[in-house]
């Protein structure tokens, strides 16, 4: 056999790095997500002070680059803070941390989105912000938002190639490895390419599909 050659369990390890990759933007995804709506309410009751610093800091994650922040979180924190950081904690905080930012943009969109006549019109018959919050703007706001965050949760999928560079052993990585070891990248990147296409349509069909779900149940006029 020669140092180039292929070998089955060259299969194992894609599937392995696969793994990670959707594992970690699962992860990520929910977390930054769960961040985002906490974020958005505290917009939407507009807490002193606190929603400032929100804003600050998704402008900053918003406006910096991902490994610029990733290499802050991997690299500096422990440095700084003499604690002991894994890279996959590293790429976890930094990758949620970035969704939530851009999500809570598209959550306070989607709301602001809502005809404010709605709204004055649900006060008038005496519901709380809850109430409206909840029963007003919520369903409509959902739907808004349902195709920007899907186009930005296909961006956050390409993005989490980045944490290859800190040692996370993804899909980029282990493509990377059998790059190194067989000296046949045309092949190897052909495959993590496809690969990476084929989450990202399938990402893309299942937030069609729910968006399409949610247009059905909320009345629309002039959309």
């Amino acid at each position: 056999m020669r140092y180039a050659d292929f070998t089955p369990y060259d299969l194992v390890l894609l599937a392995q790095g696969l793994g990670v990759t959707v594992g970690l933007f699962t992860l990520t995804t929910l977390v930054g997500l769960l961040i985002a709506a906490l974020f958005t309410l505290v917009d939407y009751y507009r807490v002193p002070v606190l929603r400032q610093v929100i804003v600050t800091i998704s402008e900053a994650l918003k406006n910096s680059p991902v490994l610029v922040q990733l290499f802050l979180v991997f690299f500096g924190l422990p440095a700084f803070f003499h604690i002991n950081m894994t890279p996959f904690v590293a790429a976890s905080l930094t990758i949620s941390l970035n969704t939530a930012a851009f999500a809570f943009v598209i959550f306070r969109s989607g709301i602001d989105a809502v005809e404010a006549e709605q709204v004055a019109a649900a006060k008038v018959f005496g519901h709380s912000r809850w109430q409206i919050l909840r029963f007003v703007l919520l369903p409509q706001a959902a739907a808004f938002s349902i195709g920007p965050l899907v186009g930005l949760l296909v961006n956050q999928l390409q993005v989490t190639s980045l944490i290859s560079v800190i040692g996370v052993f993804d899909l980029t990585k282990i493509g990377n490895i059998l790059n190194l070891r067989t000296l046949e990248p045309f092949i190897v990147w052909t495959v993590v390419g496809l690969l990476y296409y084929a989450l990202a349509k399938l990402l893309a069909s299942v937030g069609a599909r729910i968006e399409k779900r949610l247009r059905r149940s909320v009345v629309w006029e002039g959309i």
